[in-house]
């Protein structure tokens, strides 16, 4: 009985879903609960309007399905936060903006590129392009945002031109390990995303050696999200869930509610 923490309606500049044909795709997958985390990323380049956010209208609709379901089917409201060092400020005000329950935040764009355009990798290799997603990953770190999970951490090789064909967490071990650490010291937690199947990488993000590293480190707080962006990608492979958490040495997921970690077990 899992919940699905990680997915986008029409609020977001990327998705036409309604949030009530998200919330019928969740029950009719038999999920627990879910949470809608649409987008905010300031300084979006090129359509720096594509995803911001009207924090009045989500939440507002949000909580009137919320108090509609709330007998039968658990709501929570969430956001998924660009992060990025020159905005960090601003990104701070916007996690106060609603009372949400769960903050992600994620790196979108590195450098004033989104490595879901080609452009991102021209001129360079792949592994100097995932390099750098990565090391950007430490620099909004370092800015103390205010999030609870940081988002489908290996992100960049949905869209890399061999995707994840050459890539490994070995290979950017070094790198990867001080996010994990950085992101254990700080006190939040990672996900597993499962779109990472819905884009036929044939692996969550981030990988299974990445969950299995950020739990041998200590890492303990661990949320599920699918990253759909309609309702057919609700709850996408997650019958495959509990088997990877498990063997990752996870024995419990997490899901937040009013920016507090409650862990559920993963086998109830």
């Amino acid at each position: 009985m899992l919940w699905d923490t990680h997915m986008h309606t029409h609020f977001s500049g990327d998705s036409d879903a309604s949030p009530r044909q998200m919330i019928l795709a969740a029950q009719q997958a038999g999920l627990s609960g879910l949470c809608f985390t649409d987008h905010l990323d300031y300084d979006y380049p090129d359509d720096p309007d594509l995803f911001l956010l009207d924090f009045s209208s989500y939440s507002e609709e949000i909580q009137s399905l919320r108090q509609e379901f709330k007998e039968r089917f658990p709501i929570l409201l969430g956001v998924e936060i660009g992060l990025q060092p020159q905005i960090a400020e601003k990104n701070r005000i916007a996690a106060k903006a609603c009372s949400f329950d769960y903050i992600i935040g994620s790196s979108h764009v590195v450098h004033g590129m989104d490595p879901y355009y080609s452009k991102y990798y021209e001129g360079r290799s792949e592994d100097d392009a995932y390099l750098e997603y990565f090391e950007s990953i430490l620099e909004n770190l370092r800015t103390d945002a205010d999030f609870d999970v940081y988002g489908h951490i290996d992100y960049v090789v949905r869209y890399g031109p061999n995707r994840n064909r050459f890539y490994s967490y070995m290979k950017f071990a070094d790198v990867i390990d001080e996010i994990l650490k950085t992101i254990i010291h700080m006190g939040k937690g990672i996900e597993i995303n499962t779109g990472g199947f819905k884009y036929g990488l044939g692996h969550p993000n981030p990988t299974e050696d990445i969950l299995s590293r950020y739990r041998e480190l200590g890492g303990e707080i661990i949320t599920i999200g699918s990253d759909a962006h309609a309702p057919e990608h609700v709850a996408f492979t997650f019958d495959r869930v509990p088997e990877l958490l498990s063997q990752a040495g996870f024995h419990y997921f997490t899901v937040f509610q009013e920016r507090k970690p409650v862990f559920l077990k993963l086998n109830e």
